[in-house]
């Protein structure tokens, strides 16, 4: 296996390079380093490292030579710069993600996964959400990536290329820089608990979401690159838990009393959302997960 990661040098990109790596994988990634960083990626023989935009068609093609499997990861992901840039946020999530797409079918690879996300649900009509769950996105990225969905499954169809869109929810970990636009809320919080700083949560804090470890993403990923299933798949834990719950955990965690700061609701927040891993573990088997509490204590570790 010859591993294209687009975006590998960013948060769930290196953790995934690591994995295959590991696993006796070649992988080759293709990233402009605009968040992701070299410092993130091993230096060893079986890693080839491509400075490269997907917007630029060339590079895509000159960075497919050779590849077998197309993991693609290289996305704008902040939701708010998708409604403030919706031109900018499309020629990088729509057009990069074509270019990509399309190259791959052109080199004849075996396999094409690419992350999809849970913003393409919108507000749920019902919970826990499944595959078959209406889609309604809120803002231009989650409609970009329901887009990146409906070509996915159209070059399946017309083209006979191996495709799969992992849904992730919200993922979490060492690496999501708590400075950049697309950091999690847990990278926020973490750094403000380091920093003495009060945690600023939106709403009365009662928002459920579920949190998946980067490290339990990145072995998914390399279970989705081996597998035959197609369509689209949720990738979360199937626990659901409200952000004053995480706050005590992490406090827990870091041994301190963080103080907590309420502000008036975000809005378009969604106030619960919880996803069902029914398919996700009829596809890729028994995954044993990491605790939220482990994998907090690995982020606040990663941040000492």
């Amino acid at each position: 296996m010859h591993v294209l990661i687009t975006g590998g040098a960013g948060f769930i990109g290196s953790h995934s390079a690591e994995a295959l790596l590991a696993s006796g994988a070649r992988v080759t990634v293709l990233d402009d380093f605009s968040s992701g960083k070299r410092a993130n990626l091993p230096a060893t023989p079986g890693l080839t490292v491509i400075c490269g935009d997907i917007r630029d068609s060339s590079a895509v093609d000159k960075a497919l030579a050779s590849i077998s499997h197309v993991l693609h990861l290289a996305a704008q992901v902040s939701v708010p710069a998708s409604v403030a840039d919706p031109l900018g946020s499309s020629r990088q999530n729509i057009q990069g993600f074509l270019n990509v797409l399309d190259g791959a079918r052109r080199a004849k690879v075996a396999r094409f996964v690419y992350a999809s996300s849970a913003a393409v649900y919108g507000v749920p009509v019902h919970l826990p959400l499944d595959e078959a769950s209406p889609v309604a996105p809120l803002s231009p990225y989650g409609l970009e990536k329901s887009i990146n969905d409906q070509y996915a499954a159209l070059y399946r169809e017309l083209y006979g290329l191996s495709t799969l869109g992992l849904r992730y929810f919200n993922v979490y970990g060492p690496r999501q820089d708590p400075a950049s636009p697309y950091a999690g809320v847990i990278s926020r919080f973490a750094a403000a608990m380091a920093n003495g700083e009060p945690l600023r949560v939106f709403g009365d804090g009662g928002q459920t979401r579920d949190f998946i470890f980067v490290g339990d993403v990145a072995r998914l990923n390399l279970r989705a690159l081996a597998s035959p299933a197609t369509g689209v798949c949720n990738v979360a834990t199937g626990h659901s838990v409200t952000l004053l719950e995480l706050i005590d955990a992490l406090a827990k965690c870091a041994a301190c009393t963080p103080q907590i700061r309420h502000e008036p609701t975000a809005c378009g927040d969604i106030r619960h959302s919880a996803a069902s891993p029914r398919r996700m573990l009829e596809l890729f088997g028994h995954l044993n997960m990491t605790p939220l509490t482990e994998g907090l204590r690995q982020l606040l570790a990663s941040m000492e």
